[in-house]
């Protein structure tokens, strides 16, 4: 979420302008817990995917091929981003950081073979993104990326890597995390890692189980990583005895909680949970853009 109207400070990032407003306790966070490992909170939730199949069902009609929940749990994160702008910070260098873009990190397969090659895509949304925004920009970095052989930037860097020998390889990681603490990595490297974006997202339903808590990467300064299931059905019991059965998707969602507090973060999860019941709502941009604090 690029802001022209801000200069860049000393203790400012490439991909983030420092924090300096936070009430204290937040930084002592940070200085309490180094590592995102030890940050980590787990949500789980469902929802009921009877108020999307007609949705999704009409944007597919509209000739957007394979539109489907993964494009809406990105068009809403994205729409909350624009609404509670802290979700997309990071911690970097043991300081608190608002990032300049809304950047989503996934793995996709080259084709559906158990050996398949894999490869990350990293698409950039605008905060006023409409769901078929999102869509189209998904849809471009997959192609993309699920060409024959190294075929976007991470494939590229990954492959170099790939043949150092261990020892070596080892003493890169390092080198690019203490390069990473002080906000000089290679510019190269970090449009190449999945692991310095805004969110993680990863889609289990395509491979018909439930999701998991995935945890966040110390490597990086990814603040949050969702993962949703396959559809189920559910029996629900109503006032009058009857019983309804439901199409629901289980998600889980992992956030570094040192990026704001907890009232913050629960008030921006039950507003994804208002998209997924009202998804029409991506189809227009957001009123107002809220921006960050200083």
């Amino acid at each position: 979420m690029p802001q022209t109207n801000r200069k860049r400070r000393f203790g400012d990032r490439r991909d983030g302008y420092k924090i300096r407003t936070l009430p204290p306790m937040q930084y002592i966070a940070v200085s309490i817990m180094h590592k995102r490992n030890d940050a980590q909170n787990l949500f789980a939730a469902s929802t009921d995917y009877g108020y999307l199949e007609e949705y999704i069902k009409q944007k597919r009609e509209q000739g957007l091929t394979g539109f489907g929940f993964m494009h809406v749990m990105v068009a809403a994160y994205v729409r909350m981003v624009s609404q509670r702008p802290a979700l997309n910070r990071f911690i970097a260098g043991w300081k608190i950081f608002k990032r300049h873009e809304i950047i989503l990190s996934m793995m996709v397969k080259k084709n559906m073979k158990v050996n398949a090659q894999e490869s990350a895509i990293k698409v950039r949304f605008q905060p006023t993104d409409t769901a078929e925004d999102v869509y189209r920009r998904m849809e471009e970095a997959i192609k993309i990326a699920t060409q024959e052989g190294d075929s976007n930037t991470f494939d590229n860097v990954a492959r170099v890597v790939n043949y150092l020998p261990s020892i070596l390889l080892r003493w890169f990681v390092a080198f690019m995390q203490f390069l990473d603490f002080f906000g000089i990595m290679p510019k190269v490297v970090e449009e190449a890692s999945p692991f310095h974006s805004s969110i993680y997202i990863s889609n289990l339903g395509s491979l018909g189980i439930p999701p998991i808590y995935h945890h966040l990467y110390n490597f990086g300064n990814t603040p949050m990583f969702i993962t949703f299931g396959a559809k189920r059905k559910e029996n629900f019991l109503n006032a009058d005895g009857t019983v309804t059965q439901r199409n629901m998707v289980d998600y889980t969602v992992v956030t570094d909680e040192r990026i704001t507090d907890g009232h913050y973060l629960a008030t921006a999860l039950k507003g994804l949970e208002k998209i997924f019941k009202n998804p029409e709502k991506l189809d227009t941009p957001p009123e107002t853009v809220v921006e960050d604090i200083d």
